[in-house]
């Protein structure tokens, strides 16, 4: 009897046969995604807690002091002029930002990951990240700008505070995107030590102080319209620059879909950022 030659068979590294074949290890844990860098609230001049705006109104009115009250020569015997404070407003409305989460129990049953938890804890970061779009997205708005060129130089940056020492404000804050840090670093009297005699910035990434200015960093991914946004930055005075309103914070309500046999959250935040005094803030743009 002839034997048949046997002219197909099963290998580990092709056809699906074969891999089905090989025990496969499924770690049970899930690799968290890079945190992004994101503005601290304490730049902004005020926060309005929601304990502050308790009872006050779907909107509510800032009341600011501007120039007024010139001080005349006045001749002898005659009147004294009279003069008073201007004065203006700002108004802050919070919007509602919200996302629900809905899983099926099979899902929760089933998986080896506590899955809920983990879209809630995601849900909490990408509020993180709403709140430095919208603030940037703000400080876009100003009317104090300097142009740059393809990299940003030492003179702009001084021609940025210039602009705003000019209204009476203090530079306190200097806030950058990625591209900028680039252009930064490729700046020698910010990276050579027996230039800059900071090594501060050398060693905290450069999240240090340039001519006074506390340096902050925010993620190009963290905003609107990445591309542009990493391009940009701001010299402020943090004390005149803007406001923000928290109506309500991150708040979750759990709820059940019986009939659909989900369980889920529904994740809500009102939030509302306003400009106070606009030549207190200069944008710096680069092409």
């Amino acid at each position: 009897m002839a034997f048949k030659h046997i002219t197909e068979y099963i290998s580990t590294d092709t056809g699906t046969e074969g891999t089905l074949l090989i025990p496969k290890l499924i770690m049970p844990n899930l690799i968290d995604e890079v945190d992004k860098n994101l503005l601290p609230r304490e730049l902004a001049a005020i926060v309005y807690t929601p304990q502050m705006l308790a009872n006050k109104g779907s909107q509510f009115t800032i009341n600011l002091i501007d120039d007024g009250i010139a001080v005349r020569q006045v001749g002898e015997g005659a009147e004294i002029p009279m003069d008073a404070l201007d004065y203006s407003t700002v108004t802050l409305k919070p919007v509602k930002y919200g996302v629900a989460v809905r899983i099926t129990r099979e899902m929760m049953e089933d998986s080896q990951f506590e899955l809920l938890q983990k879209h809630i804890k995601y849900v909490g970061k990408r509020i993180g990240e709403k709140e430095t779009s919208l603030v940037i997205d703000e400080l876009n708005t100003c009317s104090n700008t300097v142009s740059g060129g393809a990299a940003i130089t030492i003179a702009n940056i001084a021609e940025a505070m210039n602009n705003v020492e000019g209204y009476d404000y203090t530079p306190t804050d200097f806030i950058i995107g990625d591209e900028i840090l680039m252009d930064l670093r490729n700046i020698d009297t910010f990276v050579e030590a027996d230039k800059s005699g900071n090594t501060d910035m050398l060693k905290r990434g450069f999240l240090g102080n340039i001519f006074g200015m506390n340096v902050v960093r925010f993620s190009r991914n963290a905003t609107s319209a990445p591309a542009t946004k990493k391009k940009y930055c701001w010299v402020i005075d943090r004390g005149q620059a803007y406001v923000m309103a928290i109506k309500r914070d991150i708040t979750m309500e759990n709820f059940d879909l019986p009939l659909f046999d989900m369980q889920g959250a529904a994740i809500t935040w009102r939030f509302d950022v306003e400009l106070l005094r606009d030549y207190s803030i200069c944008k710096i743009t680069t092409s």
